[in-house]
């Protein structure tokens, strides 16, 4: 495996530095993590991997994987041992002729699946809702046949009332995770939503591949992606042979298609933003060709490139800081409790006393009748 030296600059922080000068990780808790699965071999990969059942079937319509498709009475049990809730964002959205459109969906649903299996092993299952399957989209996919394309409104408008349903639901610590490029999107609809409920909660936006960049940039180990990470090619691919069920990944259809940019390179990064550069990928639209006119196929980049295996430190990165993220949310707030509201919003304990007992329970008032703000 590549080496990594600790290193501490002048203000006394600690690093964790490989020989990629791109790839660096804290000297935290989040940092050792990924450093434990940068350089974990090969078996202890698939041990992790073995631990959260990957590669499973989905379970959307499995009794017991999500609240929708969980017995009441089991819902209510389980919130009170963990009252995290998962809400997957993803879209319908073309990935190419070897791949499905629901890839985005598909991606996180089967990530949160396995989270929700290893920690129903330790005896809290974190909670799943059933995802958000049309996104809003950059300019440059118009017009793709395939593409289901939400107005940015009505995205985020479904959302915030998501968010507020399940709050009402005493779920008030949400992790929205999503796979597909409306993040602009999912974070305006996180503030309009404090903005406008002003409710004490854990609220986090997850744009899951970034969350374990590291894992995406190509470094020239032998299980590490030749191609930086793009939509639909060599990543998400050999992620859906991973992860999907065999019959949804075609790669006799796979086809290398690039885009058309009318600027040098430099200035607009790619998906994990591995180079640093001056814009993301979504800052911009004119200097390059739509999608419809430079890759009609509906995949950028490499998708032949792809394999399996290659997927497979990644998902083990995104597993295990997921379930870290659980556990020092919880730590934190155990079930039931949440941030202090007089420190979180501009409301008084005493206003939200009611709304903060358990749903149903004696006392409690529902959150819809509260009033609320508008700026």
């Amino acid at each position: 495996m590549s080496e990594v030296k600790r290193v501490v600059d002048k203000t006394g922080k600690a690093w964790f530095v490989t020989e990629h000068p791109a790839i660096f990780f804290e000297d935290n808790t989040v940092g050792r993590l990924k450093k434990e699965i940068w350089e974990a071999s090969d078996e202890e990969i698939d041990r992790i991997l073995e631990e959260y059942g990957i590669p499973s079937p989905p379970e959307l319509g499995k009794p017991g994987t999500y609240i929708q498709t969980t017995p009441r009475h089991k819902v209510i049990e389980n919130r009170r041992k963990n009252d995290i809730v998962f809400i997957p964002v993803g879209s319908t959205e073309v990935h190419g002729m070897h791949s499905v459109s629901g890839h985005d969906t598909l991606q996180v649903t089967q990530i949160i699946e396995a989270v929700r299996r290893y920690t129903e092993r330790k005896g809290r299952p974190v909670n799943l809702v059933w995802p958000i399957v049309y996104g809003s989209h950059p300019y440059h996919h118009i017009g793709i046949p395939g593409n289901i394309i939400l107005p940015e409104t009505v995205l985020r408008e479904t959302l915030i009332a998501v968010m507020l349903g399940l709050w009402n639901d005493g779920f008030r610590k949400q992790i929205i995770i999503s796979n597909h490029g409306h993040q602009w999107v999912l974070k305006s609809a996180l503030h309009e939503f404090m903005y406008r409920y002003q409710l004490p909660g854990i609220y986090q936006i997850l744009d899951w591949h970034r969350a374990v960049r590291e894992f995406f940039i190509p470094t020239g180990r032998k299980d590490s992606f030749e191609t930086n990470f793009i939509h639909a090619a060599e990543a998400e691919t050999s992620l859906g042979l991973l992860l999907f069920p065999k019959e949804m990944i075609d790669m006799s259809y796979a086809k290398d298609a690039f885009g058309k940019s009318y600027l040098p390179e430099g200035h607009f990064d790619l998906s994990v933003e591995p180079y640093r550069r001056p814009h993301r990928w979504s800052e911009g639209e004119g200097h390059m060709a739509i999608e419809l006119k430079a890759t009609p196929i509906g995949n950028v980049g490499r998708p032949t490139l792809a394999k399996a295996e290659k997927a497979k430190r990644p998902v083990a990165a995104i597993l295990r800081y997921l379930t870290l993220l659980i556990d020092q949310i919880l730590e934190a707030f155990p079930p039931g409790k949440v941030p202090p509201v007089e420190e979180v919003t501009l409301r008084t304990r005493e206003e939200m006393e009611p709304y903060l007992k358990e749903p149903g329970s004696e006392g409690w008032k529902s959150v819809y009748s509260l009033p609320i703000y508008r700026i």
